[in-house]
Parts: C-alpha cells; structure tokens; sequence
C-alpha cells in the first residue's frame, strides 16, 4: 500500500509553501483531499508531481502548484459559494469544498463528470454538486457565484460565465497565448471585470475557451 498521505505532505511542502502560499485553509486543504483519489487508476503513481497530469485528451488536472496559487490569491471565505469550471475528476472542487459554503462543479466529459460524482460521494463531500454540460454556459441555476475558478487554459472568459459573478465577486482564470499563459485574477465591478495579472503557468486551453480566429488573405 502506498503511503499517499506522505506525498501529499511533500508535495505541500516542496511544491505549494516555497510558492508563496500561506493561507493555513489553502494548506490545510491540499493536505486533507486525497488527490490519489481524483485521478486515472493508472496515474495515480504520478498523482503528486508538481505538473499537470492527464485526465482526457486536451484536459489536465493542474498542477498542485498553479491550483494553490489561485486558491490564495482568491482568499476564499467560509460563506462563500464557488463556481469550479472544468472539474475533470473533481479533485479541485473536492479542495474548494473545503473552503467555501458550496461548491457548484462543471464537467462535459461525461465520462468525468460521472466519476467526480460518484467520488465526491464517497469522500463525502456533502457540498459539492456535480453538473454536467458544456463548460462555456457555466451553471447559472445555481448562480450568482462569490468566486469562478476555470481548471484549465483560456484565451477569453465567455460573458454568460461572468454574468453568473456576483458583483464584487472574484474570477482565477490562465490566460494562454500560444505555449505561455499568466494567471490573472478578476474582480467584478459596476464597470466589468477589472484584471490583475499574477503569476505564470500553462495549460491546454479548455473547449469553448479559445479566442475566434479572423482570417485575412
């Protein structure tokens, strides 16, 4: 039997605390979700690398450092609901659920989202609600959200999904352009969302998720 409990304190310890992360729920979080849990069977020996890990074709679990990084940024608060995008397998909603009120998950794979249920359930992760369908449309009947974050790559965020923020609300999303991306975190204001940029990192751009291409001869 593997002793996942000793990765997941290494993996806190190399990957997310010399990252600038110090919010003791953030922390506390990444040390109580079996991350082994929320992957492949077959990847789960490579489930606490410090990259991001397969889940489907063009979609990954990030890695641990990017994940934790949002997650202080954001300085999620107890009462709080949240939008998980993305969800793969469920481990970042299984770790946000920790944090917040509830955690609203969306997955379109059906495949994931099927498996981030049924093992948010047997975890017991009482607040977590998996719903299935395209990622760009969000899930605006749970709405409006204190905080959206996106597990993925993005080269613009939809405006249905920003409409689904409540004002004064919070957005984490990596903005790719071509192999490079920075996280930037949003703030939603009278007049939009305002953008601060944060700190690197990649990842494939989620479906949906890539800016309309104008061709010119």
């Amino acid at each position: 039997m593997q002793d996942y409990a000793t990765r997941r304190r290494v993996m806190v310890d190399t990957q997310v605390r010399p990252s600038d992360v110090t919010k003791f729920p953030v922390i506390d979080a990444l040390l109580s979700v079996p991350r082994e849990r929320y992957v492949p069977p077959e990847r789960r020996e490579a489930a606490y690398v410090g990259e991001n890990l397969p889940l489907a074709p063009g979609r990954v679990l990030l890695d641990p450092r990017t994940l934790a990084k949002m997650l202080d940024l954001l300085d999620l608060q107890p009462s709080e609901v949240a939008l998980d995008v993305g969800c793969g397998l469920g481990y970042s909603a299984a770790v946000i659920a920790r944090m917040v009120a509830a955690v609203v998950a969306v997955e379109e794979i059906a495949a994931l989202a099927e498996d981030a249920e049924a093992t948010l359930a047997a975890e017991r992760v009482d607040n977590a609600t998996v719903v299935a369908g395209p990622l760009v449309e969000g899930a605006a009947g749970h709405g409006p959200y204190d905080v959206i974050l996106l597990q993925g790559g993005i080269e613009m965020l939809p405006p249905a999904l920003e409409d689904q923020l409540r004002p004064g609300g919070r957005v984490a999303a990596l903005f790719m352009d071509g192999p490079l991306g920075v996280v930037r975190i949003g703030l939603k204001g009278a007049g939009g969302l305002s953008w601060r940029d944060v700190f690197n990192a990649a990842a494939p751009v989620l479906p949906g998720f890539a800016r309309k291409r104008e061709f010119s001869l």
